[in-house]
């Protein structure tokens, strides 16, 4: 395979416009791409007409606008190229008008109460910004155009238009930063992500016999397996065959679409893996990581296996996570979070650096609710994650030239990393970095970006990016107003960097963040501790909140009244699934498990009693069984009345609150003499595969 030939070819990119549009076309397109506006809809027709010609010489039949609704995933709705037969031919088209704007339904996707069920009209619209490709499924093969959606009357309902505007805003206020350090050459600041995505993979069969993996995408029961992650041994391994084969598949589907994945590799936990990409415009890093997690999906199929991308799908275990990293540059190729050779003198960057940090501890709140969802609630905080407080890492070298311009007002040097020696003559030195890393914070510098490591792995990286972005915005547009004035620019810069880093120091921190003293530190330091997703929801609505999205014209109050609806309401629905899926595993599968288990101890004991032999051991396992056969039935019958209670709150705050503090517990007591049972109960009378099948046995 020549990876070479394979890359972006279900792309129509650049390249394939360049090549298949006219001159003057293919201008317009790209200075609208660079600098925004308007196509002409005589270019969009032609524009339109070419994308046609090269999916259909693809084998494209239909086309779709491809778009990201709150429901989480992607949608489409594919339509066909063919017109209404002329003359007994039926022509293939595709006009500029499709191209450029859809109508689906609004009334059938998450809004919040922006649509009402009777209002169904809302629009897709064409985002220019990001290539066009075609997937190829069982379906056939089908022509994808990115696409924002917006209602009726013009709120956004997917995750996309937030992440533009947000875009459009940190663009707006790095210019100015980059202006005033005297840049006349850029004319854009762009942002860039790269996700991590970590993954399990499972057997399709045994998949298949986990009512709960089908439902929920998590184990709901499950006793540990003997052997974990204890050894390490899994972390970097040689990668299994079955696997190897999967990662080999998936990488040529991705290089296909463009997407730039290049490391594979086994993470910490049995059956649990990573793909990495290379760094791309964050909204096309958005795209990118949606399709790939259906590709991880799709491909996996193939190879009789599933992907799941739940955040926690085995307790006991590492869960999954997505870090994102994150870094600002201009379009002529400067990384504005590069310290450079000097960070000590470097005022640009840390100017920079001390409005990130503002930003990030006057809106901690706010970071930690976009990387909220059903799935982080079990991940973060569980020693291999991030806490839930959002904290920075900086390093040695960073962290300690803040310090001396907290208690001077400027910095004379930075450490430098220097070598080292392996103590092998045959190895070369090593260039040493001038900083180590920590696993457990939050929001890392690593060198020329920041991993904003709590986004769980099946949550778009949308919602965390437009907040980053939103953010650290109201940080630059706020120095810029100072600085713009200033008459004395060098002393002015200075001043700023000193006071915000002083005021914001307490959001750096470089210890153990999985340590009990660091959740005490932090409480004594005011940051805010928002362990469950129904606590971060109400920070989507502080009068804080409101004023940062509106400034920037990123989220309107009703869009952000709308999404807080929308988080309590999945909550509600998540955690109800949940535990309807174990009301049913315990009704029939365990209940009726353990009746069948004691009765056959029970005719042992009396058959064993009967020839005048000691059946102790017998009467000990069946008293134990039947103890956890009674606590599961009371947890069952209280799980199952609970759940009919919580479901009838009207208010969606309030129901969500009630899942989280009443069916959650209920849950857990549900759960406990399930997995207890499973300890000694025979194997073969176990009803579905244990942890030890679905982790070992891929």
């Amino acid at each position: 395979m020549n990876v070479a030939e394979i890359f972006g070819s279900n792309v129509f990119s650049e390249s394939v416009m360049k090549e298949r549009l006219p001159k003057k076309v293919f201008d317009e397109v790209m200075h609208v791409m660079k600098n925004g506006g308007q196509i002409s809809m005589a270019s969009a027709d032609v524009v339109a007409n070419a994308m046609k010609d090269w999916a259909v010489e693809k084998g494209a039949t239909h086309y779709s606008h491809w778009f990201q609704p709150l429901t989480g995933i992607t949608a489409e709705k594919h339509d066909a190229f063919i017109t209404v037969p002329e003359n007994g031919k039926t022509l293939l088209q595709l006009s500029g008008k499709q191209l450029i704007m859809g109508e689906p339904d609004a009334s059938s996707f998450p809004s919040g109460g922006l649509r009402a069920t009777h209002y169904a009209r809302g629009y897709t619209a064409w985002d220019i910004t990001s290539p066009a490709f075609v997937k190829e499924q069982a379906a056939g093969v089908i022509l994808c155009i990115p696409t924002v959606f917006v209602s009726y009357t013009g709120e956004a309902l997917d995750q996309k238009t937030p992440l533009l505007r947000s875009m459009e805003a940190i663009n707006e206020q790095a210019m100015r930063i980059v202006r005033l350090f005297g840049n006349t050459s850029a004319t854009k600041v762009i942002a860039s992500v790269g996700p991590e995505q970590e993954y399990f993979l499972v057997d399709r069969q045994k998949y298949l016999k986990r009512r709960d993996l089908i439902y929920t995408g998590r184990t709901l029961f499950g006793a540990p397996a003997p052997k974990g992650q204890e050894l390490e041994d899994q972390y970097f391994g040689s990668i299994r065959e079955r696997v190897g084969a999967y990662m080999k598949d998936l990488n040529t589907e991705l290089w296909k679409m463009g997407i730039t994945a290049t490391a594979q590799h086994n993470e910490v936990a049995p059956a649990q893996h990573e793909m990495a990409p290379i760094y791309t415009t964050a909204n096309i890093a958005v795209d990118n990581n949606q399709l790939a997690m259906e590709t991880m999906k799709r491909v996996a199929t193939r190879h009789g296996l599933v992907c799941l991308l739940h955040e926690k799908p085995y307790a006991g275990v590492n869960g999954s996570g997505k870090h994102n990293n994150w870094s600002i540059g201009t379009d002529t190729g400067e990384n504005l979070i590069d310290p450079g050779d000097d960070p000590s003198s470097n005022l640009r960057f840390l100017l920079i650096l001390a409005c990130i940090m503002k930003a990030v501890d006057t809106h901690a709140d706010l970071l930690r609710q976009s990387s909220a969802n059903v799935g982080n609630d079990h991940r973060l905080g569980a020693d291999e994650a991030p806490p839930a407080i959002i904290s920075i890492f900086l390093g040695d070298q960073l962290e300690d030239i803040v310090e001396q311009i907290v208690k001077h007002g400027t910095a004379d040097a930075a450490k430098k990393g220097g070598t080292l020696d392996t103590g092998v003559s045959f190895v070369p030195l090593l260039n040493k970095d001038a900083t180590d890393r920590n696993r457990t914070s939050p929001f890392a510098f690593t060198g020329n970006k920041f991993e904003f490591r709590m986004v769980g792995s099946s949550d778009s990286i949308a919602s965390a990016n437009t907040t980053l972005h939103a953010v650290v915005a109201e940080a630059f547009c706020d120095a810029a107003d100072i600085l713009e004035k200033s008459t004395n620019f060098d002393e002015d810069v200075k001043k700023l960097i000193a006071e915000y880093m002083t005021k914001h120091q307490r959001i750096l921190f470089k210890g153990n963040g999985y340590s009990e003293e660091w959740i005490e530190e932090a409480a004594r330091r005011g940051l805010p501790n928002l362990r469950y997703m129904v606590d971060t929801v109400p920070a989507l609505t502080t009068d804080k909140a409101v004023k940062l999205f509106e400034k920037f014209n990123i989220y309107t109050r009703a869009e952000l009244e709308s999404r807080a609806e929308i988080m309590y309401a999945t909550y509600s629905k998540s955690i109800n699934i949940e535990a309807q899926t174990m009301i049913h595993m315990a009704g029939k599968h365990y209940v009726p498990t353990a009746v069948t288990y004691t009765t056959k101890l029970a005719q042992s004991i009396a058959a064993v009693s009967s020839v005048g032999v000691d059946s102790s051991v017998q009467q000990e396992l069946l008293n134990d069984c039947t103890v956890l056969l009674k606590r599961m039935k009371e947890a069952l019958k209280k799980l199952i009345a609970d759940v009919e209670a919580v479901t009838k709150i009207q208010d969606v705050c309030e129901m969500a609150h009630a899942f989280h503090d009443i069916i959650v517990p209920d849950m857990v007591h549900l759960r406990t003499p399930v997995d207890e049972l499973e300890l000694f109960v025979d194997k073969k009378e176990w009803p579905v595969p244990t942890y030890g099948d679905l982790m070992f046995e891929v």
